[in-house]
């Protein structure tokens, strides 16, 4: 039954996408406005663009979180029509209706869930991939400070959980029947990993132990740089209460009109909290979407308020991985290819065309954290960041044609929060002495394995 719905669905949106192309075929064919050769572009007019928004958003769940992922990336690994496809999907979240919210309410929290609060405003202010988050008032006999206290409550879609396997079945579809990826992708790996940390982020119960396990004065609790909401303790799997906070989006358009020295800075704390999740903690929350982290210019501090996709990894591999980033910012060509192979971003089998390319890759990531390199390092238009964006692109065609097995699993998670850390200080037009960052943290690190 699963299958034919699916089916259904695929077919659905195949028909109205082909009336579409064949609405702008005629229309090409009256005015001749068109190049020749531009029919490869039929299918994706500017309203069959729209419908697949449209469809692929009201699936929410896994749809809309492949196309975060992709669209948060700086990679230009996607055709044009499709980046678009993903991009629009990143700001068109949908709402569920009040008597579904209120089901959910009731269903996770009790009959008598609106006791708990003192203020409950049913309309959301913000809405994601998988849930919604609404503004309310803790009542003062159940908040954990005695006093009513402003919360965002984070509620989740109804039936999301259980939807994911079918949701990615229908993303494998529309990807693979359009023929709308390069090979190298490996599209099947990375939706397997993807069903993985799906299934991760609907459980808010976990969410809330990472949260509360990075607000510890082990960790952030103890920085004043950073602020981790407080979570109440009656929140379960899906639905989520946490201390308020009013700082704006990192990368929202407000955040240009901010000092160049407070946009140093902030890019310079979200680059040093990845170093630190990954050398330090060896655990990193890995959304990379602007808005998990605010800037409260009031007390100075970024807050922190996602913690769905948070990812431990094992002390062999952040060794391994360490390695591998040293050699490239060492410009060891044999060292990288070692450590690739180590790592299992190469077979062994790769000829040279892919290795020049692989290892050219991440020398040039490496470059803010190089000893030679000009420090502050410059990020945004024109800067040597931008350059050396501009150098791997086009080398991605090339790793796309010639790889031979997909990444390590925890490098998926991982290289898009890096990835997004660098795209938010180009967002932000930063200059950040990354090399500082870097032997701060990397110069104390401990390893857990020796070479061999």
């Amino acid at each position: 039954m699963l299958f034919l719905k699916l089916m259904f669905a695929v077919s659905g949106l195949a028909a109205s996408l082909g009336y579409g192309a064949a609405s702008e075929f005629l229309r090409r064919s009256v005015t001749s406005a068109d190049p020749p050769g531009s029919s490869s572009s039929l299918m994706m007019t500017e309203a069959n663009l729209t419908r697949l928004v449209s469809k692929l958003t009201r699936m929410r769940g896994a749809a809309l979180k492949v196309g975060q992922f992709l669209s948060i990336q700086d990679t230009h690994v996607l055709p044009p029509e499709l980046d678009r496809v993903f991009r629009r999907m990143q700001d068109s979240a949908h709402y569920m209706p009040h008597r579904q919210m209120e089901s959910v309410m009731a269903s996770s929290l009790g009959q008598s869930w609106r006791s708990s609060f003192a203020e409950f405003d049913p309309i959301p202010f913000a809405a994601a991939s998988i849930g919604q988050v609404h503004s309310a008032t803790l009542a003062a006999h159940i908040s954990p400070t005695g006093r009513p206290e402003h919360v965002a409550v984070k509620i989740q879609f109804p039936n999301i959980a259980e939807s994911v396997a079918s949701d990615l079945s229908y993303i494998r579809l529309l990807l693979t029947a359009g023929r709308l990826l390069p090979r190298g992708l490996f599209l099947d790996k990375t939706l397997t990993v993807m069903k993985e940390e799906l299934a991760d982020e609907c459980n808010y119960a976990r969410e809330a132990v990472c949260m509360r396990s990075f607000g510890s004065a082990e960790r952030l609790g103890g920085d004043a740089r950073f602020k981790v909401p407080w979570v109440w303790e009656g929140s379960t799997d899906r639905v989520l209460v946490m201390e308020y906070v009013d700082g704006m989006s990192v990368g929202g358009e407000a955040v240009h009109s901010l000092p160049q020295a407070d946009r140093n800075e902030i890019a310079a704390r979200i680059i040093e909290l990845c170093l630190r999740e990954l050398f330090v903690f060896r655990e990193m929350q890995t959304d990379p979407n602007w808005s998990n982290f605010l800037w409260n210019a009031t007390t100075r501090q970024i807050e922190l308020v996602d913690f769905g996709a948070t990812r431990s990894y094992g002390a062999a591999f952040i060794d391994n991985w360490l390695r591998l980033l040293l050699a490239a910012a060492q410009q060891d060509r044999e060292d990288c290819l070692r450590w690739s192979l180590e790592l299992g971003y190469l077979t062994g089998g790769e000829n040279d065309t892919m290795n020049n390319a692989h290892v050219e890759s991440l020398q040039l990531l490496a470059t803010p954290f190089c000893k030679g390199t000009t420090q502050p390092f410059a990020f945004g238009p024109g800067s040597a960041w931008a350059g050396i964006t501009a150098d791997i692109r086009e080398r991605i065609p090339i790793m796309l044609r010639h790889r031979l097995t997909p990444p390590p699993r925890e490098t998926y998670s991982l290289n898009r929060k890096l990835s997004g850390a660098f795209l938010l200080a180009s967002r932000l037009q930063a200059n950040v002495d990354c090399r500082k960052l870097w032997d701060d943290i990397v110069s104390v690190y401990q390893f857990s394995t020796t070479l061999s």
